[in-house]
């Protein structure tokens, strides 16, 4: 054990200190104070050691000495004490009294009393009873460099033999606690151990809510050899015993089996659930591999490789596959993967370049068919798709230039489609000025203000391939699209009549395809003739495209003030932009980019043409049909207000409020356009309410133009289509009509929402801020990762409202719903939590609601989790030991959901 080598340094310390300290006083007939050893709890115990203080040499003092000892060592030794100091030549002990500190090279020591005794080879450190409380105080303290101090009763050791006791010691050892009972030095690595308690509680014995006394046992460096224990419970002996015992104390990776798990599933059978082993290949590298076998065929494999070069890169890969049989008997089980890899690379470790992975792929149906592999959490069991990104980026320092690779992918859970990007390259120039001298004096002439940028983007996919699929040899090839795209643009801006800003812009975009399509009518389709059969064209194919515009833009002011009223101020800032666009109409024949189909003439339907672009379904599409030579307008609208300072505010400060940030409207003409020139006007803007706790945001579509609702008939039934009229509706007296609408209101109140100056801390700043421990106890509080139990705010309701309404004339839809979550404190040790939704126009609860119970238990957890109804009805109740190295020491009772689609029905 660590805290046995300090012993062996405290009799180099405390020999140099009998020599160092015998100058400071003569008292040759002072006799020595009886001892007496602490025994069991010392709060409680009466017949503690009273010494009596002398009246000599008071006060603080300390002394510095270097002598050489017996064992040939030379060392600096500092003492101290806030009382006084007692020599006795005679018997030849020294006395230290009052916060007594004794410090030796890396060890120090502290005890309101500590006794030298020099002829018998004898250690002695005890605290004192408090006068005023009574209480026991100033217990020995002792330290070893970075090691954790240990604190006991009282401690007797001799320094000649190098053996000792210590009574009712205190230790932590890698999240163990050891305390109570007598510990007896054997030898520089080991110890007897005689009723002492073994446990997971930072609480010193007798507080102490669980723990297991080993009456006799060996200590050793890593790891405790019992003979007979006991498990007890809040000082209470339970009837559970072991004859022997081993405890592992390691301060270091060890490899070694991890404990399953039993119980049973309501679809499964009885399992055995995470039966594995832990290999520590080294400091660097781990594996972690467990398995789950279920009674009625099914079982689950995962393996965890855990990698870490300090300094450099750390990150974690894990491979999971299950085989489980929801069905009846004789079906063909279910088999699903899941690989999750994370890697972060140090930035400091190669400036100007960085590499990052996070990865999460698999089968559609791995989360749901593997509801323990995220421990029922609903946010993943839910979850309608998985994303991963790998990507390498590199900054030339000194220059415009960098460099980004990223390999993606992201995948439909409910479609059961996959896209993968093999990979994606991006080269970049940021924006430089040609004209301009490095060695300009003076302000920048107007052509020296143009700028110039470069970028250049690849791409290799495959989009929205179904999962089945993929792995198909034939799918790489026939599915794949590749593309590149240059782009070069080119800017100005320039301020004139110092109110108003000018700018113009350039950029040319061009496209490098190897394969185009060509479409054509299969005459002998007569199914279905008028659907055009799409070849691709091998070959390559390049298209370029322009586009120009201008544009000024102002800001205007409007202030409104109030002399005898609350309030002070409206303010009004009106930022108005006005811009001309322009590209041509890059589908006419001459520029090769689009091609014209004809049909076959089917009696009594005509033929028809059609245009197509033969670059439709490359990965960057192709240049824009249509001439534009478009007129936009947009108009951006910020109104505060100012409030007159309340009498009694000592600062006399007004108070600003944003009334509404952000109120823009839009929309754009094109003079080129045959018809319907006009655009819609959209309109969007945000602000917040009581003090900026709550946010809203809306936005929406006005149609400018007049509509009419005709009939027609099909199939035997009367169908309504609407029919747009180029003609505004204002020129019929009435206003636009109103497309679309969406509204959205969030946030969180607590207490601190209603305290004055009180600022939220922003999302995740809680669990930022937390030490070791803590983070460790927050991966063990519940079934939810991600959740966080703070006692220290009593409530908390977050709040999110969302409205959407659209318009096709024919029909109307609606949505409205309500999304709570939130937790509140019961006592300092019970914590609710709660999650659901709400259809406010249906007037039904979402499925997606649940509801937890977290109760403190100081070393333990109880976490209790309630899906009330719909798909993943369950509940999962666990007690465990906060203790990292004893996490797997747990009792857990779960209600597995069921898989059936007719779940709710039953």
């Amino acid at each position: 054990m660590k805290f046995i080598k300090l012993f062996f340094l405290l009799e180099i310390v405390l020999i140099v200190n009998v020599s160092a300290a015998s100058r400071k006083s003569n008292r040759n007939n002072y006799k020595p104070v009886a001892d007496t050893i602490i025994k069991l709890d010392s709060t409680k115990d009466k017949k503690l050691l009273k010494i009596k203080q002398s009246p000599l040499n008071k006060g603080a003092k300390t002394d510095t000495s270097k002598r050489k000892s017996k064992d040939g060592l030379d060392s600096e030794l500092k003492f101290s004490d806030d009382d006084s100091t007692i020599t006795d030549n005679v018997h030849k002990i020294l006395y230290l009294y009052g916060h007594a500190r004794v410090k030796y090279q890396d060890v120090e020591m502290d005890a309101d009393f500590i006794r030298v005794d020099q002829k018998n080879h004898l250690i002695f450190a005890s605290g004192s009873i408090d006068p005023v409380t009574h209480r026991y105080i100033g217990r020995p303290i002792t330290k070893q460099g970075k090691d954790k101090p240990v604190e006991s009763d009282s401690l007797l050791f001799d320094y000649k033999s190098k053996k000792g006791k210590v009574y009712n010691p205190a230790s932590q050892q890698e999240g163990n606690y050891i305390s109570g009972g007598q510990v007896k030095k054997l030898n520089d690595d080991e110890a007897a151990y005689r009723n002492v308690l073994f446990s997971t509680c930072d609480k010193p014995f007798p507080e102490t809510d669980f723990g297991i006394v080993i009456t006799k046992g060996i200590g050793e460096k890593n790891r405790i050899i019992s003979g007979p224990a006991y498990l007890e419970v809040e000082g209470v002996p339970l009837p559970l015993a072991i004859p022997f015992g081993f405890f592992p104390k390691p301060d270091h990776k060890t490899s070694g089996v991890i404990l399953p798990t039993f119980g049973e599933d309501a679809q499964l059978g009885f399992y055995v659930r995470n039966l594995g082993y832990y290999l520590a290949l080294n400091d660097y590298v781990d594996f972690t591999t467990e398995g789950t076998y279920y009674s009625k065929g099914s079982y689950e494999l995962n393996e965890t490789v855990h990698y870490l070069n300090r300094y450099e890169y750390s990150g974690n890969l894990s491979l999971s596959y299950g085989s489980h049989n929801y069905g009846l008997e004789g079906d063909p089980p279910s088999k699903d993967f899941n690989i999750t890899w994370s890697h972060t690379k140090n930035p400091n470790s190669s400036p100007g370049s960085t590499f990052s992975a996070s990865v999460n792929a698999g089968t559609s149906s791995f989360y749901q068919n593997n509801p323990t592999s995220v421990n029922y959490n609903l946010q993943a069991l839910t979850q309608n798709n998985l994303s991963s990104s790998i990507s390498y980026s590199k900054q030339w320092l000194g220059t415009p230039f960098n460099l980004n690779i990223a390999l993606s992918h992201s995948q439909d859970l409910t479609a059961k489609t996959v896209t993968l990007n093999l990979p994606t390259v991006s080269f970049n120039m940021s924006t430089i000025n040609p004209f301009d001298s490095k060695d300009r004096v003076g302000e920048q002439k107007w052509y020296q203000k143009i700028t110039v940028g470069y970028s250049l983007q690849a791409e290799n996919n495959i989009n929205a391939v179904p999962e089945n699929e993929l792995f198909k040899g034939s799918t790489l090839f026939k599915r794949m699209q590749n593309g590149l795209e240059h782009q070069i643009p080119i800017g100005f801006n320039q301020t004139f009549a110092k109110y108003f800003q000018f700018s113009a812009s350039a950029t040319y975009t061009e496209q490098w395809y190897l394969q185009s399509i060509k479409e054509s009518y299969d005459r002998n389709n007569l199914i279905n003739p008028d659907a055009p059969v799409i070849d691709t064209v091998s070959g390559f194919k390049r298209a370029g495209e322009y586009t120009l515009s201008a544009g000024v833009s102002t800001k205007v002011y409007f202030l409104a003030q109030f002399k005898h009223s609350k309030l002070k101020a409206i303010r009004e800032v009106m930022t108005p932009s006005l811009s001309l666009s322009y590209h041509p109409d890059f589908s006419d024949p001459s520029f090769g980019y689009y091609k014209t189909v004809v049909s076959n003439a089917v009696i009594p339907y005509p033929a028809t043409v059609t245009n197509y672009s033969i670059f439709q379904n490359g990965v960057y599409g192709g240049p824009t049909a249509g001439k534009e030579a478009a007129l936009n307008l947009s108009i951006d609208n910020t109104i505060e207000a100012k409030v007159r300072a309340k009498a009694t505010d000592t600062s006399q400060t007004d108070r600003k409020i944003k009334i509404i940030d952000g109120l823009t409207f839009a929309t754009s003409y094109n003079f080129a356009a045959d018809s319907f020139k006009l655009s819609q006007i959209s309109f969007s803007g945000h602000t917040a309410l009581f003090h900026e706790k709550v946010n809203v945001t809306f936005s929406g579509s006005l149609n400018p133009y007049e509509t009419n609702l005709r009939d027609s008939v099909s199939g035997g039934q009367i169908n309504k289509y609407v029919q747009t009229v180029n003609r505004y509706s204002f020129q019929d007296g009435r206003l636009p009509t109103l497309s679309s609408f969406s509204m959205s209101i969030s946030g969180s109140l607590n207490p601190s929402t209603f305290q004055k100056n009180a600022t939220t801390p922003p999302v995740g700043a809680l669990v930022n801020n937390t030490n070791g421990q803590q983070a460790n106890r927050l991966a063990l509080l519940n079934s939810d990762p991600g959740a966080y139990v703070d006692f220290k705010v009593p409530w908390n309701i977050s709040f999110n409202y969302n409205f959407s309404y659209a318009n096709n004339i024919t029909n109307t839809s609606i949505a409205n719903t309500l999304m709570l979550s939130g937790d509140v404190n019961l006592t300092d040790k019970w914590k609710v939590q709660y999650t659901t939704n709400y259809d406010l126009r249906a007037r039904q609860l979402g499925s997606a609601t649940s509801f937890s119970i977290y109760r403190d238990l100081h070393c333990w957890d109880l976490s209790f989790q309630w899906l009330p109804f719909g798909y993943y009805k369950s509940y999962n109740v666990t007690l465990r030991v906060k203790s990292t190295i004893l996490q797997d020491l747990k009792l857990s009772k779960k209600s597995d959901y069921t898989s059936s689609p007719y779940f709710n029905n039953q």
